[in-house]
């Protein structure tokens, strides 16, 4: 048996989710024809409470669709230091929209509007306009922290009192809701563009939506356009999405409890110095007396997958395919190193 924990990615469409791909009816979506993409996009939109959705091939994709919206060159993005739009996105932000960042640190990833409020830039000729603040959630780099409305609120006042635009990288952001409790809509009211991940716990095997106003969803589909992002009979993979939302959400609470698990498992290793807190579906182990090398070495010797995440970091992911029999195996053999 291969325990594979490097990325909620990994999973594989079930049994289900493959019937909807495959009797999905379809069209040509560049064309705006694929009923299956339009029906995706409609229902998540509605979900959120917002105007419109598109559909993207990737997060990356989506993330940085929304970027290129709300800024450009001499503007400026405001983000936590270790958000996935700054690390992960190959350098888009320059790349792409020709656009500053202003990098932030916080506890677990997350930043506050006081934070935020030091940070815009005055209206000044030597500095970048700042036109953007984008928040992530759950938090890879935090180990799946969770940012709460709360926590969101003055943020999103914030910003609206500066005309400031708010952008979510909700590559995970079932994960949160289903711990908190809270509701999409009540996500869509503090957000101008949000990107939603299908391909990580939601088990489709690829895709993300862009949610946003009639307004800037329109002007995503030229910049989706022009960054090669348009797909024909597209609905074969928004199908998978569609069922994803109808049948894999509340699941998701099994991979936290999963996590927690296997969290305490790795906490008794006399190699695991600190587990960050695992609040969602992302362990992230802290080594002393090794290297994450050595350990991921030991691990895959046991066949167990993961994923350095720094100096003296591994990350585990739990997803929809791994079960309790791979987290009962996954004890058996740690104990063996």
């Amino acid at each position: 048996m291969l325990i594979d924990l490097r990325s909620d990615t990994v999973t594989r469409p079930t049994p289900g989710m493959k019937e909807a791909m495959f009797t999905a009816p379809v069209g040509d979506d560049v064309f705006g024809e694929d009923p299956t993409v339009n029906a995706l996009e409609d229902k998540i939109a509605k979900l959120f409470g917002m105007e419109a959705a598109l559909f993207c091939p990737s997060g990356t994709m989506t993330n940085q669709i929304a970027i290129r919206l709300h800024t450009g060159p001499q503007r400026e993005v405001i983000c936590h230091q270790h958000s996935h739009i700054y690390l992960y996105e190959g350098g888009g932000i320059m790349a792409n929209s020709l656009a500053s960042v202003k990098l932030l640190s916080g506890d677990l990833g997350k930043i506050t509007a006081a934070q935020v409020a030091e940070s815009i830039n005055p209206d000044d000729v030597h500095a970048p306009e700042t036109t953007l603040v984008s928040l992530e959630n759950t938090m890879n780099k935090g180990g799946g922290s969770i940012y709460t409305l709360d926590e969101i609120k003055p943020i999103h006042v914030l910003c609206k009192e500066k005309g400031i635009k708010l952008h979510l990288d909700g590559a995970r952001l079932f994960n949160a809701l289903v711990e908190t409790g809270e509701s999409p809509a009540d996500w869509g009211a503090h957000f101008d563009t949000i990107s939603i991940c299908l391909s990580k716990g939601l088990g489709c095997p690829i895709g993300s939506v862009l949610l946003g106003s009639k307004a800037d969803i329109k002007r995503a589909r030229k910049v989706r356009k022009v960054f090669g992002g348009g797909m024909r009979q597209a609905g074969f993979l928004a199908a998978a999405g569609i069922y994803a939302l109808d049948h894999q959400v509340e699941r998701l609470k099994e991979d936290h409890e999963r996590a927690r698990a296997l969290g305490e498992m790795l906490s008794k290793l006399p190699v695991v110095s600190e587990i960050f807190p695992v609040a969602t579906n992302i362990v992230i182990a802290r080594l002393e007396g090794t290297t994450p090398e050595e350990f991921m070495k030991k691990l895959a010797e046991q066949h167990i997958k993961s994923v350095k995440f720094g100096k003296d970091l591994v990350r585990f992911v739990t997803h929809l395919d791994f079960g309790d029999e791979h987290l009962e195996e996954f004890g058996k053999r740690i104990g063996k190193i």
